[in-house]
């Protein structure tokens, strides 16, 4: 009976461990935008040096459930060492009174070990939980910085996994997997002194077996890491086709594609089913064969410890605490496999969040950029500007030259490509011109602060952005600091008001994702409000018309004139049936490779300024 208790030992840890691999494979990232190379290889020592920093202020609480952790592994060795001890002085014996005081003592430890696990368990939860927080708001914070064309060539999917399941991953190494290691490490040690205590010369057969079980983690460490980012490349694909065709129902309806939608996500499914598959194998083999190898060694043991205690060198109760000792020190060893997996898993989440990190933002605010003095007083101008969008060989802008005295209104028209939307981008410093100057009351606006020159300008985008919040906080996120009487008062100017009482929860009724539960109109005129409280002296209406029917357009006019007036105000339009009378229109020609020619002529009433190759 007593040479069972090691083989039990091992059978239930073996059976903690498997649940750990499989809970692990169950909640393994993530999304990938897009079937495509996976992000470059990073090395563990890059991975370390770029997200080390981020444990600071957080190492304490590592360190404290390292403390309990290696506490928690000294009240097993010793308690096992009194296991022995009652199997020789109590069992073999059969005296009673020699089994009450190491009873209590084993009982006492356990209780110790017991709350140094809590303690240990919570506090790395504690330092774990704060790494992924911080680190997803330095990764969130570099994503802001970086120039819109970065997230417009990525898919929302993609991007989303890396500030999720990539920087969890990322936390199994640096948090919670070093304290893991370190753990493992020392418990490791304290098994084997303690085995090397009771029969020396069988602790050294023991350990000479050692060198297998590390060669066979390190052969399925590298295979895993490699299935592990095919998994997240798969995983993407899939989770990109059900956010598409979620955000799309209303045109997979109308187009009777609900189908085909369908057998997109099979065929992305079947991409990660495979992945996960040729990971479930690795773990499915990787398990059996260290229990295979423990049982292989165990057996070698009881081998060498029966002939042992046939020959009086050893007692039945040190063989047993011999064995408990290896029940421990091999599952420990079989740990240190498991995070040699766990550092792969982790090292592909390193290489998709390190490669969001690298990228540089195309714009940022030049050395000695100063702030606007003042309230801007609205001059814009473009002089000479040439631009090209990245990736692109033929230029947008080809040597354009306009200005917008302060309160005036111009009218930017021109065909699909001409342009008209990037002036918006180069204005707000979206992009910098290859060649040419914007300037802002006749300043380079690469001259100024970001932050102070998208102070002093509004935009208001061709397709409206709203949030999955209130009408109310809506509005106010053109001004978060105004009051709520601000807020009702550019509702009454924008014509918000009136359908917002009509609202079951007023202004604090929710608007739904992207301001779904409003109609085109509605959502215009919300937006319209959110421009009159940032009040803005500079204001880029990019196709406020588009989308809307005649009747909706009648109705947002008169807020649109409230909003221009006293402003100076770039309207970007295809349409001019709804210029305003007195506009000066500037008509934007495709750029052709041939010197610009500029013109004037009269065009309803208005001045228009065509600029060809322009």
């Amino acid at each position: 009976m007593p040479p069972l208790l090691p083989q039990v030992v091992v059978l239930v840890v073996e059976s903690r461990e498997s649940r750990r691999v499989t809970r692990r494979l169950s909640l393994q990232p993530s999304d990938r935008s897009e079937r495509g190379p996976l992000a470059p290889a990073v090395t563990l020592r890059r991975t370390f040096r770029e997200f080390w920093p981020d444990t600071r202020g957080l190492r304490r609480f590592f360190a404290v459930g390292v403390v309990f952790a290696v506490l928690a592994s000294i009240c097993e060795v010793v308690a096992i060492r009194l296991f022995g001890h009652i199997t020789d002085e109590v069992l073999a014996t059969r005296d009673m009174s020699a089994f009450w005081t190491p009873a209590a003592a084993w009982l006492v430890l356990a209780a110790v070990a017991g709350l140094a696990s809590i303690a240990g368990g919570y506090s790395t939860a504690v330092g774990a939980e704060r790494f992924l927080l911080s680190l997803r708001d330095r990764v969130f914070a570099h994503l802001q910085k970086l120039s819109p064309d970065f997230s417009e060539n990525r898919r929302l999917g993609d991007l989303m996994a890396r500030l999720t399941d990539d920087i969890a991953a990322i936390e199994e190494l640096m948090g919670s997997g070093l304290v893991k290691l370190l753990t493992t490490v020392a418990s490791a040690v304290f098994f084997a002194a303690a085995a090397f205590l009771i029969r020396w010369d069988l602790a050294l057969v023991t350990f000479a077996l050692f060198p297998a079980f590390l060669v066979a983690s390190k052969v399925f460490a590298s295979r895993f890491r490699t299935a592990s980012a095919t998994e997240r490349a798969s995983n993407g694909d899939m989770n990109s086709v059900i956010e598409e065709s979620l955000a799309n129902q209303a045109l997979v309806h109308a187009y009777n594609r609900q189908t085909n939608e369908s057998r997109r996500l099979h065929r992305a499914g079947r991409g990660w089913l495979r992945a996960n598959l040729r990971q479930a194998w690795l773990s499915s083999v990787y398990g059996p064969l260290m229990q295979v190898m423990e049982t292989v060694c165990l057996i070698i043991i009881l081998g060498v410890g029966a002939w042992q205690i046939a020959t009086g060198r050893l007692t039945l109760g040190g063989l047993l605490a011999f064995a408990a000792y290896l029940a421990m020190l091999y599952p420990a060893v079989q740990n240190l496999g498991e995070i040699a997996l766990t550092v792969s898993e982790a090292a592909a989440g390193s290489d998709r969040i390190i490669e969001v990190l690298r990228v540089r933002p195309t714009v940022t605010d030049r050395p000695g950029a100063k702030p606007l003095p003042a309230r801007s007083r609205g001059r814009v101008a473009f002089d000479g500007v040439t631009f090209t969008y990245p990736g692109r060989r033929r230029p947008t802008l080809a040597d354009l030259s306009f200005t917008v005295e302060p309160g005036e209104l111009v009218v930017c028209t021109g065909p699909s490509g001409a342009g008209k939307s990037t002036l918006a981008k180069l204005l707000l410093r979206f992009y910098d011109p290859e060649s040419g100057r914007v300037l802002l009351d006749g300043a380079d606006v690469r001259d100024l602060t970001r932050e102070s020159l998208r102070d002093n300008v509004t935009i208001l985008h061709q397709e409206t952005m709203l949030f999955s919040g209130s009408v109310r906080d809506n509005i106010a996120y053109g001004r978060p600091d105004a009051t709520p009487d601000e807020v009702i008062r550019a509702a009454e100017l924008a014509g918000v008001h009136e359908f917002v009482r009509t609202l079951p929860h007023g202004y604090d009724s929710s608007v739904g994702q992207r301001g779904r539960l409003l109609s085109g109109g509605q959502r215009q005129r919300l937006a319209i409000a959110r421009a009159i409280l940032r009040d803005a002296p500079v204001l880029v209406l990019d196709e406020p018309m588009t989308g809307l029917d005649e009747a909706t357009v009648a109705r947002i006019m008169e807020p649109l004139r409230r909003l221009m007036a006293g402003r100076t105000t770039i309207m970007i339009t295809h349409d001019l049936r709804h210029v305003p009378e007195g506009a000066r229109v500037i008509n934007l020609e495709p750029a052709e490779p041939r010197s610009p020619i500029r013109f004037r002529r009269s065009i309803t009433g208005a001045t228009s300024l065509v600029t060809r190759g322009t």
